[in-house]
């Protein structure tokens, strides 16, 4: 007898629909073939089913048994097609009898040689197809229950054991959908961190230079000698920048859920992500890939922020793939026969020592670096790479006052606040613009209509321009950063002040940089 059942395959941070069928009987000796570009996990199934349907006190049919996983031109990988191969089998050799109730439902799963179901990748995108195409409800492991269940209008049963499927399949048992109330459950836990601005003692020039890259989405790379606070201050980005958006925690919770990195039980992501890869990381691993590609590092700092400290000790390579990512927001990583594209809307924060000895323009240390060594270390990043950070930032170690200092820094709370309002500003002036949320996101046309300055300001920029010898990314680049500048002090017009305060966070184009 022939049965169908219903899984699905995840492909980038979406999914499709797979049909698997499965016929048990006619001629020929025992054995179980599977067919449809099935990969070596999938192949590899055919035991752990056999042996977790006989642990369920079931039997597996001895006969010759096909599966046919539908579309067959694409390739199916993993082990989630465990669960809906076993039903199919069970429903297929009659001891499923309501074989009529699977066309309602997508059904994924793992399964144990006990019988015990475990948790797969991708459940959310797995749930919204699901819901797309009309299927009453979706099978999966107990794990992914409320990850699935930020999903509407979708039955989302959650289980634990072979067993408890075959039984919910035949009326015997009765297992209460999964629900989440996703707009409580963000609300209460959005604003939760156990890090703050007001840790950090001084650096009031730093935290205003990170303000103004939170409120305009801009780039920043800190230069600083070792123990000045780099890693401290980009380890608090996240707590000033604004709460994420309902939509914006379910892009992120989709990469998350499709790269397996969402904790046990989780529903949403609640919080801006924050991701700091070791510099030994592989440009696969940054930017994603594969022969069945996953997001890389950047997809998974979507909506958030990716920190790269000491910059210059990543590999070349590496650094270089970020380029297009960076300018157009999004990974496409193409394959002979496909190609996927992952978001990476990121706000970008990097380290580094401004020399290999880490004391070439300190105050009080003498930097022990031969002549010529400071450049060639500054040289190790790409002006191209330079270019598209908006803020190079100088940071000063810590006096001794300031750091016995008792008086309390101002805390991240209200630095959000101030940031809050100028995106709020930012949200009004791109509200009829597609995908555009913040200054950094504007193309080079909208800067010319949007960044309107004076004559006073198109002449100090024009020297600037020359002095520091800026390229036309950098001259974009100090336009959106003075209009984010402009936007904190509440000004519709860009005064020659914040064109100013933007020019000097250029430090790495200065003719002094590097000997």
């Amino acid at each position: 007898m022939l049965a169908k059942t219903f899984g699905s395959a995840v492909y980038g941070v979406d999914a499709a629909t797979i049909t698997i069928e499965v016929n048990v009987g006619g001629e020929g000796k025992v054995n179980y073939v599977v067919v449809g570009l099935p990969d070596n996990a999938v192949r590899e199934s055919l035991p752990r089913i056999e042996t977790a349907v006989r642990q369920s006190k079931l039997r597996m049919p001895r006969a010759r048994v096909v599966f046919n996983l539908s579309p067959a031109d694409i390739r199916k990988e993993g082990t989630a097609y465990d669960l809906p191969m076993a039903v199919g089998v069970l429903a297929s050799s009659g001891q499923i009898q309501n074989y009529e109730v699977l066309k309602d439902y997508i059904i994924m799963g793992e399964l144990s040689l006990d019988g015990s179901i475990l948790p797969v990748k991708g459940a959310l995108p797995i749930a919204i197809q699901a819901r797309k195409e009309k299927f009453k409800g979706i099978i999966l492991p107990k794990q992914n229950a409320r990850e699935a269940a930020i999903v509407n209008n979708l039955e989302v049963i959650g289980v634990e054991h072979l067993r408890e499927v075959v039984d919910f399949l035949e009326k015997k048992l009765w297992i209460e959908p999964t629900t989440v109330d996703t707009r409580e459950e963000f609300a209460n836990n959005m604003l939760s961190n156990e890090l703050d601005f007001s840790d950090v003692k001084g650096q009031d020039n730093i935290k205003r230079s990170l303000e103004i890259a939170a409120a305009g989405g801009h780039n920043v790379i800190l230069i600083g000698p070792p123990g000045a606070g780099k890693t401290m201050l980009a380890k608090r980005m996240p707590t000033i920048l604004p709460p994420l958006s309902l939509q914006e925690a379910l892009e992120t919770t989709k990469i998350f859920s499709v790269a397996g990195k969402l904790s046990k039980d989780a529903s949403l992501v609640y919080q801006r992500p924050f991701r700091a890869p070791h510099h030994t990381v592989s440009d696969v691993a940054l930017v994603g890939g594969g022969s069945n590609p996953h997001p890389g590092e950047i997809s998974l700092a979507h909506n958030g922020v990716l920190f790269l400290d000491e910059l210059p000790e990543f590999k070349r390579t590496v650094l270089e793939v970020m380029r297009q990512p960076m300018e157009e927001r999004r990974v496409t990583i193409s394959r002979s026969k496909f190609s996927i594209t992952f978001p990476s809307s990121f706000m970008l924060i990097a380290s580094m020592n401004p020399c290999p000895c880490g004391y070439f323009n300190h105050p009080e240390k003498e930097c022990v670096c031969a002549p010529g060594i400071v450049q060639k270390y500054l040289n190790k990043i790409s002006g191209p790479l330079l270019d598209r950070i908006d803020l190079h930032v100088e940071v000063v170690p810590v006096s001794f006052n300031e750091l016995s200092s008792e008086k309390k820094s101002e805390a991240s709370s209200n630095i959000r606040e101030r940031v809050i309002r100028a995106r709020d500003i930012q949200a009004k002036r791109f509200e009829n613009s597609t995908g555009l949320y913040c200054n950094a996101q504007m193309e080079p046309q909208m800067v010319q209509e949007i960044c309107g300055i004076t004559e006073a300001g198109k002449n100090l920029l024009s020297r600037a321009m020359k002095k520091l010898n800026l390229s036309a990314r950098a001259y974009d680049r100090i336009i959106k950063v003075s209009r984010t500048i402009a936007d904190l002090a509440g000004s519709d017009d860009i005064k020659t002040e914040h064109l100013a305060e933007a020019i000097q966070f250029r430090s790495l184009d200065r003719e002094d940089w590097g000997g």
